[in-house]
């Protein structure tokens, strides 16, 4: 299969771009589109068909739900019900935007592979001009994890896309670079308390103060379904192991000197403040309390460190607190469980 790539920012080719991408999609392929989160790789979700070549392309386990992406409110009428006010509330104040809702299915309105299984469905109206426009024309309800290898870095570019996609897909729709850079939060309304199955771009903290109290969930168990996707398989890891250790310029010299002791290189991923470390190379998260500078910069940091011969990445972690949360719930599936210890 021939990988293509077209721009949409580009005015002539522009309503060509769409056009395709609506009868690839309207006739069960798969496209890889940008929001304002990462790319997405959608098919329409109510073909199972259609939605298998998503898990085909990926590599994804079968078991792992996926996202569905809506251009209007009036949509989710057609697939969910007993919708809560909470939740109504939470679409008016982060609606379009990087925030998914957990909510009940009707029987039979999306294919079975949507779901894995589940009797709820996550759901997301995302705000990104390009995603808009592709599913208004659309006027179907869009399945769509992240384009990318399952297990890789999440996409932020159009190239990433290809890097990972490139034979397996028949269109990427080229949007230029996304904005957060994290994938959206995850919000259960099945729960009694909203429960935060991933966080993101959109923090407890300005959840609860427009609906009140939110949990937070723990990762999935290995016998567990994952009631979201995220929960349960190591994610977003280059090519070398990647370590987390103290944000502390000493404790991370002291680090890449013993490493270079043991004759090995270190890629380094960090603010700012750790410019001056000796490290074999270097991706920068912007400056120090920058945080969503730095949720926007990780995933390609972390692609970044493929094309060196570093054979550690070291990332000084970050308060959880505000979007620092979800940069470490990136960073600690990433580093599935590895700390350096000196």
């Amino acid at each position: 299969m021939k990988t293509e790539i077209m721009s949409v920012d580009n005015f002539l080719t522009r309503d060509l771009s769409y056009t395709q991408a609506v009868d690839l999609l309207s006739t069960g392929e798969t496209v890889a589109f940008p929001t304002e989160t990462v790319y997405g790789l959608g098919a329409i979700a109510t073909s199972e068909n259609a939605v298998s070549k998503i898990f085909k392309a990926k590599g994804r386990p079968q078991d792992n739900p996926l996202i569905v992406h809506i251009g209007s409110k009036e949509e989710l009428s057609t697939f969910t019900k007993n919708v809560p006010n909470l939740a109504k509330i939470c679409m008016n104040a982060f609606w379009p935007g990087p925030l998914t809702l957990v909510l009940p299915i009707k029987a039979d309105s999306l294919a079975k592979n949507v779901t894995a299984g589940l009797s709820t469905v996550g759901i997301r109206m995302p705000d990104h001009p390009v995603a808009l426009e592709l599913l208004r024309r659309l006027k179907q309800p869009v399945a769509a994890p992240s384009a990318n290898k399952s297990g890789k870095p999440s996409p932020t570019k159009a190239a990433h896309v290809y890097h990972d996609l490139n034979g397996k897909i028949p269109l990427i729709l080229d949007g230029g670079a996304t904005g957060i850079g994290l994938e959206s939060t995850v919000l259960d309304f099945t729960t009694e308390v909203p429960t935060i199955l991933r966080p993101g771009g959109v923090t407890k903290e300005m959840l609860e103060k427009v609906i009140g109290p939110v949990n937070e969930s723990k990762l999935t168990d290995e016998a567990e379904a994952p009631r979201a996707p995220g929960m349960k398989y190591a994610h977003y890891s280059p090519d070398a192991p990647v370590y987390l250790i103290e944000a502390s310029v000493p404790k991370v010299q002291q680090a890449i000197e013993q490493i270079h002791t043991d004759e090995k290189k270190v890629a380094l991923i960090a603010t700012e403040q750790f410019t001056l470390t000796k490290a074999d190379y270097y991706f920068s998260l912007g400056q120090e309390h920058q945080l969503e500078d730095a949720a926007h910069l990780l995933y390609e940091a972390l692609r970044n460190c493929d094309e060196t011969d570093a054979h550690i990445i070291l990332v000084p972690i970050f308060a959880k607190q505000g979007v620092g949360t979800a940069i470490m719930n990136r960073l600690e599936k990433a580093a599935n469980g590895n700390w350096f210890e000196s």
